[in-house]
């Protein structure tokens, strides 16, 4: 409840009540009114009679009157329930990008991690002999050799006498020959059907051994093998049949995939 300040409380003035300044009366009542002042000052009259005017007097303090002011908090509903979702608005444009944060602080150490699978290792050697005498009898004639030394995985070709490449990568490989006296040897050392090295000795009285060596960057697929080559002479390669004469290796040095 709340107070407020208010006007005091007077009379409502009538059309009986008499204007003492109203000119009609005026002279009438001169005369008159200088009787009845004593008598007005000693009289008793009540202020709530009809036709009389309150007298007036002063008040010091101000009215207050009582307003009643309602708790609206107290008149306040139930929550009511939460209406649909709308619909999404459109994509605003893209911002500026802001400047970069300032570096937070260090993580904790996390946990360790599962095993690797070790490296991988490739392989790939061969190592082929040939104990019988070779003469040439076409232009150009393929080498096939007779024994097997070395053949991991099964990478040289025993029927065709040519190695095929299972893994890319740089080789080493080796010819060995014993020649015949008063023949020629001539040899190619082939990749597919490319001549890499030649082996060569010219005819002689003697037969001597002769070797040619190389290295080869291979691809999945190529081939190495030996060819011989039929020129205006004799072309021969000794053996006897009990002794290896003949040898052909290769070996692979490094992968491809290793980098």
């Amino acid at each position: 409840m709340w107070a407020t300040w208010a006007e005091p409380y007077r009379t409502t003035y009538t059309e009986t009540d008499g204007n003492p300044y109203d000119p009609k009366d005026h002279q009438q009542n001169t005369d008159h009114h200088e009787d009845t002042r004593d008598s007005r000052r000693t009289e008793c009259r009540r202020c709530c009679d009809p036709g009389e005017e309150p007298v007036p007097y002063s008040n010091a303090y101000p009215q207050y009157q009582v307003v009643p002011q309602i708790n609206m908090t107290i008149l306040k509903g139930e929550k009511g329930e939460s209406g649909q979702r709308g619909p999404y608005g459109k994509v605003g444009k893209t911002g500026q990008v802001g400047p970069r944060g300032a570096t937070g602080l260090k993580g904790s150490k996390g946990s360790i991690g599962t095993s690797g699978e070790p490296c991988k290792s490739y392989y790939s050697a061969f190592s082929v002999g040939r104990k019988k005498a070779l003469h040439s009898n076409d232009y150009y004639q393929t080498m096939v050799f007779d024994t097997e030394l070395v053949n991991l995985y099964g990478h040289f070709n025993m029927f065709t006498g040519k190695f095929f490449c299972y893994v890319p990568g740089i080789y080493f490989f080796s010819l060995n020959v014993h020649t015949w006296n008063q023949k020629e040897t001539y040899l190619h050392v082939m990749k597919n059907e490319q001549e890499m090295a030649i082996l060569y000795a010219q005819p002689s009285d003697r037969s001597i051994m002769q070797s040619q060596s190389l290295m080869l960057e291979l691809e999945r697929d190529d081939e190495v093998w030996v060819r011989l080559y039929k020129g205006e002479r004799e072309n021969a390669i000794f053996s006897d049949d009990f002794d290896t004469y003949i040898t052909f290796s290769g070996y692979l040095i490094k992968a491809k995939s290793e980098g």
